[in-house]
């Protein structure tokens, strides 16, 4: 998450700022518990309302603040709270998916996973290099202790009792399990 105001290190230091949002009630409802002002608005908004101070913030991994060049349009202060983890989804419709031969649906299968699994290598790869770059260009990162990320833990439990019963305890528990083996 980047914001113009100034570090933040705390779910207090988020109280009032206005953080661009992708149009996702699980997104609003995590930053609201912060006390945030989550504002949804699609990227193309985005951008000239960083610029012109319309949003104070807005959340992203850092290869799009890095590709975007967000520094550039006041984004001065980046932390670093591994809140979410975007997941790759490979989908096709049933009725396609079933004028497929097994053959082919095997294979669809392990090249979806297989592509998952570079998709992921190359990120963490990437990562220490992009955030490098970030820092050169005068940002300042903040990445949160172990106490610091509980109490952003401990802000947003309100979220996950919300939610997980939604998503589903089983994707849930899958999720973290994989967040753990990391």
């Amino acid at each position: 998450m980047s914001n113009s105001r100034g570090p933040i290190s705390q779910p207090g230091d988020l109280d009032g700022l206005k953080i661009r949002v992708v149009g996702s009630p699980l997104f609003q409802d995590t930053f609201s518990a912060l006390g945030a002002d989550p504002t949804q608005m699609s990227w193309t908004d985005a951008q000239p309302a960083l610029t012109t101070g319309a949003v104070d913030g807005q959340e992203n991994p850092l290869s799009v603040f890095d590709v975007a060049r967000i520094d550039q349009v006041g984004q001065e202060h980046l932390t670093l709270w591994n809140y979410m983890n975007d997941p790759l989804i490979f989908a096709v419709n049933q009725q396609v998916w079933q004028t497929l031969s097994e053959e082919q649906q095997t294979l669809l299968r392990e090249t979806a996973v297989e592509a998952g699994e570079w998709e992921i290598a190359m990120t963490r790869e990437e990562e220490g290099e992009r955030l490098a770059a970030i820092q050169e260009r005068g940002v300042t990162v903040t990445e949160l202790s172990d106490e610091q990320y509980q109490a952003f833990v401990d802000a947003t439990q309100s979220v996950y009792e919300k939610w997980a019963p939604r998503i589903g305890e089983e994707v849930v528990e899958a999720a973290q399990a994989a967040i753990d083996a990391r």
